[in-house]
């Protein structure tokens, strides 16, 4: 099965131990990170959506046109864009791009956060919503004719997207969120599902949840799985990193005047992250969730640490239990995505052509 790893474009040159520096979109720095993952060997890279955030969709454009083989992963909330609107867009884009292009749905985020941007539904309701929105987002995408959608929040009367996307059947969609509300949706929709970094037992769980839901449609789904690499020469190097990116990022957090214990996120994947991080910060072979204890888990916040082997083994145990996407960032954004392209992507495609060569082996 082929391995896919997507790495992540920022707005500019931020993280949990990084406060931002340069204006709030650094189009340097966005051009500057994306041809590191063009170089490195990365499939795609994600550009992710926020209520106050640079607008996704607009920064992949720009990073697109000055790439070259990099796939780009946009995070879209739905609710916000008309979905006939949105389906055009990533359309249009997807031939300017020259099908590069997939969407990952955050259908969810907290209640505050979405009435940032004036949105007050329930969790409920938004993936209720959600549900229909990719019903008409397909259709718009792969309908050759006119089409009629009635639905609770949409009704749409004689729809149609004169531009179809490059990519056939249709765009990737990439689906988040660990809900009840969240799981049937992703079933339906989803041609990857996007976990965060959870330990084996939880990953375990959610596949086995997802791939009954999908099976109902009669689908099969890819799993993605997004985690925080730290790596060095040596193992004992790798966890005084660790442990000086967890310093780093209380020290951070204090002086902003942030949290760092007595968390309770209201989404279920951060609390899911939360629940194995109160199991300890050094889980299975090496996850890591030092970070994810002191931030409230907020995002994708648990890692893996060691040698760049160790770290290739590592999510080769994830490989074999159904992961065939690995979602890596670092703390130190540009300059990890360069190592992790020059030190653990070539390791982790290694092993995946190994493992994968045994059946075949093993029948001759």
């Amino acid at each position: 099965m082929p391995v896919e790893f997507i790495g992540f474009i920022g707005a500019n040159h931020s993280s949990e131990i990084h406060l931002p520096s340069g204006p709030v979109l650094d189009v340097d720095y966005v051009e500057k990170v994306a041809r590191a993952h063009d170089a490195g060997g990365f499939d795609r890279a994600l550009v992710a959506f926020g209520s106050t955030s640079p607008e996704s969709l607009l920064i992949v454009a720009h990073a697109a046109s000055v790439t070259e083989k990099l796939g780009f992963m946009i995070a879209h909330r739905p609710g916000f864009t008309a979905p006939t609107i949105a389906a055009r867009q990533l359309a249009t884009l997807d031939h300017f791009s020259k099908g590069r292009i997939a969407v990952h749905i955050i259908t969810g985020g907290s209640d505050e956060e979405m009435a940032k941007d004036g949105d007050h539904t329930s969790k409920a309701e938004r993936y209720a919503r959600t549900d229909e929105y990719l019903d008409i987002v397909r259709q718009e995408w792969t309908s050759a004719k006119p089409f009629d959608y009635k639905g609770h929040y949409y009704d749409v009367v004689q729809g149609f997207g004169a531009v179809k996307p490059l990519q056939r059947p249709h765009i990737p969609i990439y689906f988040g969120g660990s809900s009840d509300e969240a799981i049937p949706v992703a079933g339906k929709h989803a041609d990857i599902f996007a976990l965060w970094g959870e330990t084996q037992a939880q990953v375990r769980e959610t596949i086995a949840r997802v791939r009954a839901a999908a099976a109902r449609h009669g689908r099969q789904v890819r799993f993605s799985l997004s985690l925080r690499p730290v790596i060095a020469e040596t193992e004992e190097a790798a966890w005084a990193r660790a442990d000086d990116i967890v310093a780093r990022t209380v020290a951070l957090r204090e002086k902003a005047g942030l949290k760092t214990a007595g968390h309770a996120p209201p989404n279920v994947g951060a609390q899911r992250l939360l629940q194995a991080a109160a199991q300890g910060a050094r889980l299975d072979k090496r996850l890591w969730t030092g970070v994810a204890a002191v931030t409230g888990a907020s995002g994708n916040s648990t890692g893996l640490v060691g040698t760049p082997g160790q770290v290739a083994e590592a999510l080769l145990d994830y490989y074999d239990l159904g992961v065939s996407t690995f979602l890596i960032r670092g703390f130190d954004p540009l300059d990890d995505a360069i190592g992790y392209g020059r030190d653990l992507i070539p390791r982790v495609r290694e092993l995946v052509a190994q493992r994968d060569a045994q059946p075949a082996q093993a029948a001759g």
